[in-house]
């Protein structure tokens, strides 16, 4: 008898759901249990958008919270310093905190450089080199004019009577020389004299100006005063020797005065 060969049954595996039901089961209902929810599983791409969305809300929220918890900065400019001020958000100058930072101007230091450099009387060096930058701002005048006049006329006030503050050679006539109560004074008659009846008269070069201001020079005061004009533009006295161009001092005046 041939025994016949066993068969062997397979029993076909259900391919799973691609998406759970998102519906809730009943089923517990029934006996009172609360029912439970099943979300669907959502595909990784949509994941990832999620993600993504959800980070550029947050980001849109921070930009819009942050200028009302970041305390403001306030700069304010006045001439060469700039004051800083932060104060808190909703506070007041009491509360704010306060700090100032200076902003160096570079005439000044030249000017304060030429003086040392020639060891004028003229003490502290930073405090003339700035009144006389300051000067010439408000006539409208080259901010190296007064200094290389002074060398010119004084050595830098070394051989001027210190008694009248006239380092300039200014209003020296037959009947005397003009005194001044300090030499801000006489900076700042001679500034305006030299805008009034130089510049705005056409003599922007120191050849021009000679010509009124000593017009018995052979030209060696238009020479001199090119000399520190010429040094002072680059603040190193051998470029002042090589330079010896007449100087346009129109360039560092203000146009607006």
């Amino acid at each position: 008898m041939i025994k016949q060969p066993k068969r062997f049954y397979t029993k076909s595996i259900e391919k799973p759901q691609e998406i759970e039901e998102s519906i809730c089961e009943t089923s517990q209902e029934a006996i009172g249990q609360p029912s439970q929810f099943h979300f669907p599983r959502l595909p990784f791409q949509s994941t990832l958008l999620f993600v993504a969305g959800t980070c550029l809300v947050c980001s849109i929220a921070v930009i819009a919270i942050a200028p009302s918890i970041i305390p403001p900065l306030h700069l304010e400019q006045k001439g060469n310093q700039v004051n800083q001020t932060l104060l808190q958000a909703g506070g007041s100058d009491a509360t704010g905190l306060h700090f100032e930072a200076q902003v160096s101007d570079a005439r000044v230091d030249i000017v304060q450089n030429f003086l040392e450099r020639y060891d004028s009387p003229l003490k502290p060096y930073d405090h003339y080199a700035e009144v006389l930058v300051q000067t010439a701002d408000r006539y409208g005048l080259d901010y190296r004019l007064l200094p290389a006049i002074m060398m010119q006329e004084s050595n830098l006030c070394k051989t001027a009577d210190p008694s009248i503050h006239n380092c300039l050679g200014f209003g020296i006539n037959k009947a005397g020389t003009l005194a001044f109560n300090s030499y801000e004074d006489s900076f700042d008659r001679a500034a305006r004299e030299l805008k009034e009846r130089y510049i705005d008269q056409g003599l922007t070069t120191p050849e021009e100006i000679m010509t009124k201001y000593t017009p018995s020079s052979n030209g060696s005061w238009a020479r001199s005063v090119n000399q520190w004009l010429n040094e002072m533009e680059y603040d190193s006295h051998q470029k002042g020797l090589e330079n010896d161009g007449n100087t346009n001092l129109m360039v560092y005046s203000k146009s607006d005065q």
